[in-house]
């Protein structure tokens, strides 16, 4: 597989973007954390038991979240190209996640190591808002799948699916 495309500097930019602005300091900082990784096809990304210690920001790609219930493997989210994916339970409670992460296709993401975030984060207060903004948007995202599950049906969830990301249809 060949290497990442996008250099570091672009991914902090794309995040100051979209989540909070920042000096050229912060963005070094930003960068500074920021780590590279290639998955391959049906390669995992997290394990069940494994910690959750990132937040994983798709540069390319395509990825999915799922775990096993009643011996049945079930999907519960799915992340495309400029999308965050984390297992937040995990990543907070640092405990072993039930979830996992799976590359669906070829796929390059940063790593946002959490540790290493909150130490830039206590140095810059635009950092602690791009921090806030990500795990903001986690929240709503989550909020919104579980409403759906709720209160509509799997016709209307999948018509929506279709509207919302047709990417991963």
């Amino acid at each position: 597989m060949p290497a990442i495309s996008i250099a570091p500097r672009d991914v902090a930019r794309e995040l100051a973007r979209r989540y909070s602005t920042m000096t050229h300091e912060e963005l070094d900082m930003l960068e500074s954390i920021l780590v590279a990784k290639r998955y391959s096809k049906n390669e995992k990304i997290l394990t069940e038991g494994e910690v959750c210690t990132n937040i994983y920001w798709i540069v390319k790609g395509l990825v999915r979240q799922f775990y096993y219930k009643n011996g049945k493997e079930l999907t519960e989210d799915m992340a495309a190209e400029n999308n965050i994916c984390m297992c937040i339970e995990s990543l907070f409670m640092e405990q072993p996640t039930h979830l996992q992460i799976m590359a669906i296709e070829p796929t390059y993401l940063y790593c946002l190591p959490k540790a290493k975030l909150e130490a830039v984060a206590m140095k810059s207060v635009n950092i602690q808002i791009l921090y806030r903004k990500i795990l903001e948007e986690s929240l709503i995202l989550s909020q919104i799948h579980v409403d759906m599950l709720r209160f509509e049906s799997a016709s209307d969830r999948y018509q929506k699916l279709v509207k919302r990301s047709p990417q991963l249809v």
